[in-house]
């Protein structure tokens, strides 16, 4: 099984996926680790900065990752925000069967009454350096698209609204039931 896990910044996608990965001890695949490996190995000419181009360039390397992880029959966990709203139709059906989706994203009230302790845990699993440039309003922008993109899909977006470990929580257990 694969379990595929995207979302908005600053959501707890990598938080998720090492909980996930203690609870269920499937091996992890950081989108961001592969995204900074191919940048600075000189595969590329993209930076950090170029999110909009990124999802391109790394998509078709993470799907024909996940499809071999099935082909092998193969747990894998691969988090990161570089997964298009169209991922579904790059896998046939007999693919999709052992992908669980996961897409974490925040309300724009949430973000408003907890801002400050969203920036205080950015580096809970993964040092993120300067954080500065991270405004509310960018907070909200994003939020904003990946539930208005992945919904428009069809996608089930867990948006957190209320306490945000009980949501977490919550999702972890509900997941690891339906996964075991």
């Amino acid at each position: 099984m694969v379990i595929l896990i995207t979302g908005a910044t600053h959501t707890g996608k990598t938080l998720l996926a090492q909980r996930l990965l203690e609870q269920l001890q499937f091996p992890y695949l950081s989108i961001d680790h592969l995204k900074m490996g191919l940048i600075r190995s000189g595969n590329t000419a993209l930076t950090p900065e170029d999110d909009d181009v990124l999802t391109g360039y790394l998509w078709p390397i993470i799907r024909e990752i996940i499809k071999t992880a099935i082909e092998n029959g193969q747990n894998l966990i691969a988090e990161g925000c570089y997964v298009p709203f169209f991922w579904r139709q790059d896998f046939e059906d007999s693919y999709q069967k052992d992908i669980r989706f996961i897409c974490l994203a925040m309300s724009e009230p949430y973000i408003d009454r907890h801002f400050d302790r969203i920036m205080a845990h950015a580096s809970d699993i993964e040092s993120r350096g300067n954080d500065a440039d991270c405004t509310k309003e960018l907070l909200k922008a994003d939020n904003r698209a990946v539930i208005q993109g992945f919904s428009a899909q069809r996608e089930r977006v867990t948006v957190i609204d209320g306490d945000y470990e009980e949501s977490i929580t919550a999702l972890l257990h509900s997941f690891c039931y339906h996964c075991s």
